[in-house]
């Protein structure tokens, strides 16, 4: 059984984690139709602030990734810890938008401590996905997108579906976007651990099932929270001759976090999990055109209790809650990844689910 949904059901339920978004998506975009083709063109960036002392780490499990500050986050490497996550679209040229948010935050002293005179060198981890595709080769995000997205800071609900870094995004045939998600462990070793995520998701895959019109291995449980049921036969039809016709270069990145206090492997550890989360939502996953990349961040702010049952030679003594705090990263990145494309609307000729399939949206 799923435990239940943090408060805002987003990233932002753990504790000192700020979301911000910053796109410019053409007012004029028009969807595309058997006439005509559709136009438009949208970008745009999401960052996210951490709290002091926060760990990070990063897995990426895409052929063809767009990253910066990855190495750095490495379990063998010094640092341990970043102050901001970077995503944004205008693939590598995106990678810009982190200038801005490592300048202002070196403005407001946030930042690794370099010396006596105050000086500090933040830590802006990102990663880009590919939507050039969507009119934005002339709108692509560059530093000052970083700093627009980084006056948008809330700690509050996270807005979802065509904003942000997902404001261009394209999932196989259907509109992307920013999803997120959130549980709260309420047993076993790792009670009372929130663990979020927030997914940028833009797959080559598709993310509905074509021949259901449905997210992969759907339960009625999901359908529930997802807020979705069968499509007529109609729809189904539609989305499926879309899907036959999808082939695009695009990526999914994230961010999974949790207030659990892990070291820098074990943060590790939660971002591969999260991978499965990810693989359980998009078909196909991971392949060599997408750029799949999931940061994991732990603030270290909940204390799980204690374990009950000793812990055997050589093992980690925080193993069960790794585990636990792992399978809760795939729960959220596969809803956030789902959120995403069922919360998006259609920008730039690109048909949202809702356009799709609208008998598969509960009323």
């Amino acid at each position: 059984m799923t435990p239940a949904s943090g408060r805002h059901d987003s990233i932002t339920d753990i504790d000192g984690i700020a979301v911000g978004h910053w796109q410019q998506i053409d007012t004029d975009a028009t969807v595309a139709t058997d006439d005509a083709p559709g136009k438009g063109w949208a970008s745009g960036t999401t960052v996210l602030t951490l709290p002091t002392g926060a760990v990070v780490a990063v897995d990426c499990r895409g052929g063809a990734p767009g990253t910066r500050e990855t190495d750095l986050l490495d379990p063998a490497n010094t640092v341990q810890t970043a102050h901001s996550v970077v995503l944004s679209g205008g693939s590598a040229f995106g990678l810009a938008a982190a200038d801005g948010v490592m300048n202002t935050l070196e403005q407001r002293g946030v930042g690794l401590p370099m010396d006596a005179a105050g000086h500090v060198v933040p830590i802006v981890p990102a990663a880009v996905i590919f939507d050039l595709p969507v009119g934005a080769w002339a709108h692509r995000p560059d530093a000052e997108s970083g700093r627009l997205a980084l006056d948008e800071l809330t700690t509050g609900p996270v807005a979802r579906g065509s904003v942000g870094a997902g404001a261009g995004a394209r999932a196989g045939a259907l509109k992307g976007g920013v999803g997120s998600a959130s549980v709260v462990l309420d047993a076993g070793p790792a009670a009372g651990v929130t663990v979020g995520a927030l997914m940028v998701a833009n797959p080559v895959g598709s993310v509905l099932d074509p021949e259901t019109g449905l997210p992969w291995e759907t339960t009625a449980a999901d359908l529930a929270y997802f807020g979705l049921q069968p499509p007529d036969d109609r729809d189904r039809e539609r989305f499926a001759e879309l899907s036959a016709k999808s082939t695009v270069l695009n990526t999914i990145v994230g961010v999974v976090a949790s207030d659990a206090p892990l070291d820098k492997a074990a943060t590790r550890r939660v971002a591969i999990a999260a991978h499965d989360g990810l693989a359980r939502a998009v078909r196909p996953a991971h392949t060599p055109m997408d750029g799949d990349t999931i940061f994991a961040v732990s603030t270290g702010r909940a204390t799980p209790p204690e374990p009950g049952i000793p812990v055997p030679p050589g093992l980690r003594a925080d193993a069960a809650v790794v585990a636990a705090v792992g399978h809760a990263a795939a729960v959220v990145t596969r809803r956030a990844v789902i959120n995403a494309v069922v919360a998006a609307t259609s920008v730039a000729g690109i048909p949202s689910l809702t356009d799709t399939l609208p008998s598969a949206v509960r009323a």
